[in-house]
């Protein structure tokens, strides 16, 4: 078992030293803590064959993998992150998770995502070499960003194996055994998805895996103004035709889903108190908006308020 911690960090640019360290054993992303002036996190690690297990403790903050923290052809490795104290919420493939404890939600390391927690949380991390996973979920790309909750059995069992394993890092496993044990923790967690997760039973690995660059590139081009169907069609030099298949599995239109992205960082951005000097106009249009009436039109209508009143009450919460 191995332990980071911030312990004896100064406070003075701890969060950029703990994101340091939290790099060189897990991935590399950016911590925001909410209060600069007490923020501490813990990381416990035990490997269990291929399986890496991990219990990060942290304080109130945000935490984002970047586009740019993500090296090109780097091993695809998929994390499921339980709740395991606490509450926290999730952004990742175009999805929102509100995770409480007992909650799944799984993540592909090789795509951006955003974790926020408003309080103290723990999370339990079992991540996962891709080609280990796809023997116990072929298709893993059309579960990433998706709440798996607790209310069934089977993923309370799971819940319950993997925060178990996590608080027992210290070498109780004989060696020998270990190989075995991930084998029961990751049929457990899958047999979890496969039950209490929908899926799309005609959709192929090679249509889910398409699906995820064609996600990829909207996420990498989101705040380019003229990002469209005919767009993506011809970055990823495929047909209108095969794109509009590709990426009818998620239930939901291309241009929806872009409009809905670009909202939603949005919204994350004003809820941020470090772009506080920056007007809503400055945010739309730094995220693909070109018109300020259109920008405020759909936002009423995801979020039920005006952008100005969404942005003091977001800010009034962080306070």
């Amino acid at each position: 078992m191995e332990l980071l911690t911030t312990q004896g960090l100064p406070v003075a640019g701890r969060a950029a030293a703990w994101g340091e360290m939290y790099a060189t054993r897990m991935s590399q992303c950016e911590f925001t803590p909410g209060d600069h002036n007490s923020f501490d996190a813990e990381l416990r690690i035990g490997q269990f064959g291929p399986v890496k297990l991990a219990r990060l403790s942290l304080d109130r903050c945000s935490v984002e993998r970047k586009q740019c923290h993500i090296a090109r052809n780097s091993p695809r490795l998929f994390n499921f992150l339980l709740q395991a104290e606490g509450a926290s919420t999730f952004y990742h493939c175009g999805q929102k998770s509100d995770l409480e404890a007992g909650d799944f939600v799984l993540c592909d390391t090789g795509l951006p995502h955003y974790f926020l927690t408003d309080n103290h949380s723990v999370t339990v991390m079992v991540r996962v070499p891709g080609e280990i996973l796809r023997t116990y979920l072929p298709t893993p790309e059309q579960f990433c960003g998706r709440q798996l909750g607790r209310a069934t059995g089977v993923t309370r069992a799971a819940a319950a194996m993997a925060r178990e394993l996590s608080t027992g890092l210290s070498g109780d496993i004989e060696a020998g055994y270990e190989n075995r044990v991930v084998r029961y923790l990751l049929e457990m967690i899958s047999m979890s998805y496969t039950i209490g997760v929908e899926t799309v039973d005609d959709a192929s690995a090679i249509a889910w895996q398409r699906r995820k660059d064609v996600i990829q590139f909207i996420e990498d081009n989101l705040r380019d103004p003229e990002l469209s169907p005919a767009s993506i069609s011809a970055g990823l030099r495929i047909s209108p035709r095969y794109l509009r298949t590709v990426f009818a599995p998620g239930g939901e239109k291309m241009s929806a889903y872009i409009l809905r992205r670009r909202l939603e960082e949005c919204a994350r951005q004003m809820s941020n108190p470090a772009w506080g000097v920056h007007t809503l106009t400055e945010i739309a249009f730094s995220w693909g908006f070109n018109s300020a009436a259109h920008f405020t039109r759909t936002f009423h209508e995801k979020y039920a308020m005006p952008p100005r009143e969404y942005r003091r009450l977001q800010l009034a919460k962080a306070a």
